[in-house]
């Protein structure tokens, strides 16, 4: 695998599409699943299919890490030794640029990745009767918060190193200067796009075989009644159990 040096006033590739399609549209599922969380709202109907895009999307970034560009790729940014002097660098107010994710970046993706897994989890539960709403909601308010941290991390970062991170994860592109890319061959980046629609379709019809209408609007009123049901039929038992000791 080449590197190639990129000289000053010039852009490198960073992010290929597929990472920046997956980051934005994740971005904009946990939205619409906020959005929608109150029964009032004129989104309360896309509540559970914004989960389900979101488990989608969850399923495809951790094959994506395993298959996708070098910059995509877990191997590459996910290194706890270089925590404490990423630290350390940052406490002193010059942190090394990177090309792709910092060590605390890494972190940070596995968290974001962990903790909506977490929520998406809880959620498709609560379709069976089995789930925890106050669970559900508590996971999802601590998602919020890393959400937060990751962007202050993110406005951080651009200041001190100089790079516009939020416009990289759009345009795909870093300024170039100091920075040796990893040059692909282009089948094997064939390869992992195709293996990526499979992926995502793989997905899509493992989740519709579970819930048939899981990416339709209305599918969390049933939710709520797979829910109301579990509780009523546990108190049903709890109250016939009482009567049988009477």
């Amino acid at each position: 695998m080449t590197k190639i040096f990129h000289p000053a006033h010039s852009t490198v590739p960073v992010w290929d599409l597929p990472i920046r399609l997956f980051h934005w549209s994740l971005v904009a599922a946990i939205a619409i699943a906020f959005a929608s969380s109150e029964e009032a709202s004129p989104l309360a109907p896309w509540h559970m299919a914004a989960g389900y895009v979101a488990a989608v999307l969850i399923v495809f970034r951790l094959c994506w890490g395993l298959i996708g560009n070098a910059q995509a790729r877990f191997a590459n940014f996910v290194k706890p030794g270089a925590v404490l002097p990423h630290v350390r660098e940052l406490l002193a107010g010059r942190p090394q640029r990177t090309l792709g994710h910092n060590p605390l970046g890494g972190l940070a993706v596995l968290a974001l990745l962990a903790g909506t897994a977490m929520v998406v989890g809880t959620g498709i539960q609560m379709t069976t009767g089995a789930g925890n709403e106050d669970l559900h909601e508590i996971l999802a308010f601590s998602l919020l918060g890393l959400i937060v941290v990751h962007v202050i991390g993110v406005v951080v970062m651009s200041v001190l190193t100089r790079d516009n991170l939020a416009r990289a994860m759009v345009t795909g592109r870093k300024p170039g200067p100091g920075m040796r890319i990893p040059r692909e061959p282009r089948v094997r980046r064939v390869m992992a796009n195709l293996a990526a629609l499979v992926i995502v379709g793989l997905s899509v019809f493992g989740i519709t075989r579970y819930d048939r209408d899981a990416f339709m609007p209305g599918s969390r009123e049933e939710a709520e009644h797979a829910e109301h049901h579990a509780s009523a039929s546990a108190l049903r038992i709890v109250g016939q159990d009482d009567h049988d000791e009477d």
